[in-house]
């Protein structure tokens, strides 16, 4: 579904399979990697033990100082960069588009504070041609962030989601269905599935939810949004050869205690599943949303790489870093 909340403001147009005829959103069905809101047994006793060894802790520290950063390298029209803005946002250069996704630059989410001030603001960054947000939760859409960097470009949202944004600024919005396709100048950029849910609400299960293949002429961009394990990663590398794939490894140990994203070595296994070339983390050191120590995620990474042998491939990026590939 393509509609347009604005009058268009000179940026590049999306192209879509799906029509321009606005459908009313309806009820999203259920379906093997939809994973619900019930919480496990125990979950009483894990949410008072987050609270008491996670959260007020993060609360009563001080916030670390954001890092200085000088600038954000260009990347070569041949080459993907990457600059990591916390959490699961990041500024990405492929094939001479500068994308954003899933962009946060909140100091709170209620009462989960951000361990660490932002190192690059939306101000420090290049120009934004296309954003993406990869599901409705409050720490991937974050409105005000993303009225920041609106400048009437367009934006790419699961289904469902389009109506959250449509008053940020933005010139065009398309939402995909899992395995939806649309086009930007030379890229193609397809929701792949993932094993999470998409209510903003507890009312509003019918929101979509997954990631993003990016592909442009010479090289692939994966990012993987949230998600659990599942066996969807093998279809997603069958179906673009990843030179790059964002994936997220904390927030794992869930007070309410489902599964409802990946431990540091399921994150690998999807790593190998996608058939990627290189990894750099995501989900990690920004907000603390799950059980575990917040230095743990990336602890256990590289002892996990290390005994794969696979350190090379991986690279854990600091908050503001720029990586080229």
């Amino acid at each position: 579904m393509i509609y347009d909340p604005a009058p268009d403001h000179g940026g590049s147009a999306l192209r879509s399979r799906l029509g321009r005829k606005r459908i009313p959103f309806s009820s999203r069905p259920e379906d093997e990697n939809h994973i619900g809101l019930r919480p496990t047994e125990g979950w009483r006793q894990r949410n008072l033990q987050f609270l008491g060894e996670v959260l007020i802790p993060s609360i009563l520290a001080p916030r670390k100082p954001g890092r200085i950063i000088d600038g954000v390298p260009l990347a070569d029209a041949d080459q993907i960069g990457v600059t990591w803005l916390g959490h699961a946002g990041f500024f990405a250069q492929v094939a001479n588009v500068n994308l954003i996704i899933d962009p946060n630059w909140a100091l709170w989410h209620g009462p989960v504070k951000r361990v660490r001030h932002p190192s690059l603001w939306a101000s420090d960054l290049p120009p934004i041609d296309l954003v993406l947000v990869t599901h409705a939760h409050f720490d991937h859409l974050h409105l005000p962030s993303l009225r920041r960097i609106a400048r009437g470009q367009p934006i790419i949202v699961p289904k469902g989601v389009g109506d959250i944004v449509k008053r940020c600024g933005f010139g065009q919005i398309i939402e995909l269905d899992t395995w939806q396709s649309a086009q930007y100048r030379d890229l193609h950029i397809t929701l792949t599935p993932a094993r999470h849910w998409g209510a903003r609400m507890i009312h509003d299960t019918h929101r979509g939810f997954g990631g993003y293949l990016i592909d442009g002429p010479d090289r692939s961009l994966f990012h993987c949004g949230d998600s659990s394990m599942f066996d969807g990663f093998h279809e997603i590398g069958q179906r673009s050869s990843v030179d790059l794939a964002l994936i997220p490894i904390g927030a794992y140990d869930a007070p309410s205690g489902r599964a409802v994203h990946m431990n540091p070595e399921e994150a690998l296994d999807a790593f190998a599943m996608l058939g990627a070339q290189h990894m750099v983390p995501m989900h990690h050191d920004t907000f603390p949303l799950g059980g575990e120590p917040i230095q743990e995620p990336v602890e256990r990474l590289v002892r996990a790489a290390m005994q794969r042998q696979i350190e090379d491939r991986v690279r854990i990026l600091h908050e503001g870093e720029t990586a080229l590939y």
